[in-house]
């Protein structure tokens, strides 16, 4: 196992973003940049030997300052999206930065995701990076002090671990906004991936993607990912879930795990041979098909178009903060919150 350190250029400010390269025996790497803790790349060979990049990302701290969608980076202070740009919390209330439509606040404005953060090497098989986010930092209250852990295993397995505290009790929800591709980030839509979801229910949405609370069984419905399907088999059908979002982009409700990490997903390319299982500590994953990527060009120029990626965010449910039925995610000032997520790389058999 290795670490390198590069230069990947400058913010604004002239504060320098650099890139970690976590490399093990085999060849594959998985590339973080300081400039949102973001995963920039992660490199495996596919079923015939040949190195593919299977995440979609950028080439320069320009572009992802102009161009992103968040893609690769982490994610906070809340994932997703909170109805009405506003929370209470112990009776008083909070607006938040409302940056979705002038109505909803979604990732919380980008905060964590577009800002540098600092890097230590605690040993050679990972990167940690952590950020202070600021008292009012998107409207939230407390200053939040943010480590994520990023690891590389022999078996090629990413490790992602969370962990927060802030000073005054808050709502916290970190996630890694990663769009993947399995064939590689260059080689068109993801519409024939196989996709396996160990899920009964999803929260359904309004037309501004806010869940209109309780939830919806995916028994006999296009949600249904609880055997291999393709994700483009049933995306265009006439479902009104899906003509909302333009696509799948909902909340997928994991079975109970009281924080042990399991295996939640798997996706694989016949394309590629390549197969990526997600595991998580979280109750929670956004399937997110890639429906508003737009051709912003990435990666040596390659357009993103639409569906040419697609996410596996996990994370606590979207708008908990107005949903008390949904796991909580507030946490009390000091007390710490932690989370991981494996996404575990191996060759389709």
């Amino acid at each position: 196992m290795s670490v390198i350190r590069e230069s990947f250029g400058f913010m604004p400010d002239k504060t320098e973003i650099f890139k970690y390269i976590l490399e093990n025996s085999s060849g594959t790497q998985a590339h973080i940049l300081t400039l949102g803790a973001t995963l920039q790349s992660f490199i495996i060979a596919d079923k015939n030997g040949e190195m593919k990049d299977v995440l979609l990302g950028f080439d320069s701290v320009s572009d992802y300052l102009e161009k992103s969608n968040y893609q690769g980076a982490t994610v906070g202070r809340y994932a997703n999206r909170i109805g009405g740009a506003s929370i209470d919390i112990n009776g008083k209330n909070y607006s938040l930065t409302a940056n979705e439509k002038n109505v909803t606040s979604l990732h919380s404005a980008g905060d964590f995701s577009y800002s540098p953060w600092k890097a230590v090497v605690p040993d050679a098989d990972m990167v940690e990076m952590s950020y202070v986010s600021p008292d009012g930092e998107g409207g939230f209250p407390g200053e939040v002090s943010v480590k994520v852990i990023f690891r590389l295993t022999e078996d090629n397995k990413l490790s992602i671990k969370y962990s927060g505290v802030s000073t005054k009790d808050t709502y916290m929800n970190f996630t890694n906004h990663a769009y993947f591709n399995l064939n590689g980030y260059d080689s068109g839509d993801i519409l024939s991936h196989y996709l396996k979801i160990d899920s009964s229910f999803i929260t359904p949405v309004d037309e501004l993607s806010i869940p209109l609370g309780g939830a919806m069984s995916v028994e006999n419905t296009p949600f249904d990912f609880r055997e291999f399907a393709r994700i483009g088999e049933r995306i265009a059908s006439d479902h009104a879930q899906l003509k909302m979002t333009g696509g799948y982009d909902h909340n997928f409700c994991l079975p109970e795990s009281e924080g042990e990490l399991r295996e939640i997903a798997q996706s694989y390319s016949e394309d590629s041979g390549i197969k990526m299982a997600v595991l998580t500590t979280l109750p929670g994953v956004q399937f997110y098909a890639g429906n508003f990527l737009a051709g912003a060009e990435g990666k040596n120029g390659k357009a993103m178009n639409k569906r040419t990626g697609f996410c596996l965010e996990t994370q606590f449910y979207p708008d908990t903060p107005h949903q008390p039925d949904f796991p909580s995610c507030l946490f009390k000032a000091g007390e710490e919150y932690v989370s991981e997520t494996v996404y575990a790389f191996s060759l389709q058999k």
